[in-house]
């Protein structure tokens, strides 16, 4: 992390700016790799975190344990007694029958590059760029993805750098390469302490 952060520093006064008003992150993200994971990434898309997350443990109650196995025979409208919509529901099933009918190995995608691992997810249905880029920056580690689909990284960059355009934020953002994962940390992180808000991405 230190090499990450005097690199980072280096490359550009933003990291510097935020470091200085609001410190370091107390923790990285972090989550497991896997089912689970991938089914709450689903849960948080266009949602808040702690919504998803409500709607996760409620799932949990009701099925168990979060495996293929518990969700491949869950209808729709149980679903949605859950709080889970008619079309992620869809994304759910569709992710549990790719790993019961080993069209994807989650556990081989550990081993593999970040462009490997995204060209296996994106064949998923309702698994798009967003979903591979936290899987890839919490789960897997990989140390050089930026979330251009996340908002918090768009408005963070609009505020900090007067970029306005994805492309733009994008190319600005080559030079952060090969630490593009903990700038964008450190870009969450701004966002949410000038907010006054704190996120636990346990469950």
């Amino acid at each position: 992390m230190k090499e990450a952060i005097q690199y980072l520093i280096q490359k550009d006064k933003i990291f510097e700016q935020i470091i200085n008003q609001y410190g370091l992150p107390e923790i990285i993200p972090s989550r497991p790799e896997g089912f689970e994971t991938l089914v709450l990434l689903i849960l948080e898309q266009q949602v808040s975190i702690d919504s998803a997350k409500a709607t996760f443990l409620r799932m949990r109650d009701v099925v168990g344990d979060i495996i293929p196995e518990n969700l491949i025979h869950i209808t729709e409208e149980q679903f949605r007694t859950l709080g889970v919509s008619r079309q992620k529901a869809k994304y759910i099933n569709h992710l549990a029958d790719a790993v019961l009918q080993n069209k994807i190995d989650l556990q081989s995608l550990s081993l593999k590059s970040a462009d490997e691992v995204r060209a296996e997810l994106i064949k998923l249905k309702g698994i798009g760029n967003w979903t591979i880029d936290v899987y890839l920056m919490f789960s897997l580690k990989k140390e050089d993805v930026l979330p251009i689909g996340d908002v918090a990284i768009v408005n963070t960059m609009k505020e900090l750098l007067d970029i306005h355009e994805k492309d733009a934020m994008e190319l600005y953002a080559k030079k952060w390469s090969p630490h593009r994962t903990f700038a964008s940390f450190l870009l969450w992180h701004h966002y949410l302490q000038k907010r006054g808000r704190k996120i636990t991405y346990q469950y």
